[in-house]
């Protein structure tokens, strides 16, 4: 489990103060009068400090992405370069180790910023759908079980280029993925159809001057560095003292701010993990409703969004530590911040609990323990996105569970 180290004062904090008030009543009553004294309204807080702390842990998580992934992409010219297990494990692992930053920033999604804007006028899109779309038909890209020939890699009529590529993405069926996360998991792994772990693809694919081999590797390099451009572009929006999103998101009604960033971690809590990423896959059983069911790593997602979503409330992000929602709600509704951090904790502890490889739990008969293991996380998820919503009346804003 991954606790943040502010979380893990707090919770001793909390453990604390419990042990005490149970054991002296008079004082415990004591307490809460003076604590009803000292909170304060919203019309009589600065939520600006808080604002601009979160967009310094939105730049800081989106930098260590960006950087992760062209480790990656080092890793991965390495293995192109020399295809043999080795350096094949290599690539794996470092798309292992980079999807860990990139999974926590999935908390400053659902609010139209940089990552998933729409622009109504001229059609463009934030670059989410190139990055992480799922679930994907891998036969749109490279050749599966009894289709050898199938996918763009395959068909001699594609032309192998990232303008191409990007033109393919998605047009006539959302499982048609071309790029992102995925496709390049899928590259590297290749179809799962191993019960006890991953994708078994053979780095043979990737030696050159073999049937389709020069194509696939082609293919693997340019979604690799559009990847990597596109985390690029996300770092940019939010660098400091810059002209970009988060100069205009810093200009912007704080309470109308407050309002975006706590509609995007309920919407990923209770939207997009606890139903999209969970309930669907367990509902379905189908190893395809798995988000990153090549490399079996799906508990690993499940982990660093859980853990995305309290670096947003605290405030903190790898060693960093600024000015956190936490501090400001201890101040002006301390039930609701313990009832939150709590709920954080809950969801971690849990999430960290889930069998793996998931897919066994999919496959798994209902009412069996690993699927309780999972229902006791979405119903973690669905409180979590509960208890934010309550933030919206304390902070004079609306916060909302948005639904696709």
């Amino acid at each position: 489990m991954m606790i943040s180290p502010r979380l893990s004062k707090t919770l001793s904090c909390v453990l604390l103060c419990a042990v005490t008030c149970s054991t002296v009543a008079v004082a415990n009553a004591h307490h809460h009068a003076t604590t009803r004294r000292q909170q304060i309204a919203v019309k009589d807080v600065d939520l600006k400090p808080y604002v601009e702390n979160y967009a310094e842990v939105v730049y800081r998580n989106y930098q260590d992405a960006h950087t992760q992934a062209a480790m990656m992409k080092v890793a991965i010219t390495a293995f192109l370069n020399n295809p043999n297990e080795t350096s094949h494990k290599a690539a794996q692992d470092a798309w292992v180790q980079a999807r860990k930053s990139y999974l926590q920033t999935e908390a400053f999604r659902f609010y139209e910023g940089p990552i998933d804007f729409v622009d109504a006028k001229t059609g463009e899109e934030g670059p989410e759908g190139r990055i992480n779309a799922w679930p994907m038909n891998e036969a749109f890209i490279d050749y599966v079980k009894e289709k050898p020939d199938s996918g763009l890699i395959n068909n001699p009529k594609f032309e192998i280029s990232i303008a191409s590529i990007l033109e393919s993405d998605q047009v006539t069926d959302e499982a048609d993925v071309s790029t992102g996360w995925h496709a390049i998991e899928f590259l590297l792994w290749g179809q799962d159809f191993n019960n006890e772990g991953p994708g078994q693809r053979n780095f043979e694919d990737f030696i050159p001057n073999q049937n389709n081999n020069d194509r696939r590797r082609q293919y693997l390099t340019l979604v690799t560095q559009q990847l990597v451009s596109d985390l690029t572009f996300l770092e940019a929006e939010w660098k400091p003292n810059a002209e970009n999103y988060r100069a205009k998101f810093l200009q912007g009604d704080p309470k109308a701010t407050v309002g975006k960033i706590f509609t995007a971690l309920a919407t990923l809590s209770a939207f997009e993990m606890a139903s999209e990423r969970m309930t669907v896959a367990l509902d379905s059983g189908n190893q395809e409703d798995e988000h990153s069911c090549f490399s079996d790593t799906t508990h690993q997602d499940f982990v660093f969004n859980a853990k995305g979503i309290s670096n947003v409330y605290f405030g903190d992000y790898a060693g960093y530590q600024g000015k956190g929602f936490d501090e400001l709600l201890a101040q002006m509704n301390p039930d609701l911040n313990q009832k939150i951090t709590a709920a954080l904790t809950t969801t971690q502890e849990s999430a960290s609990q889930i069998d793996q490889p998931f897919d066994q739990v999919l496959a798994s008969a209902q009412g069996s323990p690993p699927r309780a293991e999972v229902e006791a996380v979405v119903t973690a998820l669905e409180n979590q996105g509960e208890a934010f919503k309550e933030l919206g009346p304390v902070l004079g804003t609306s916060v909302e569970i948005l639904a696709e």
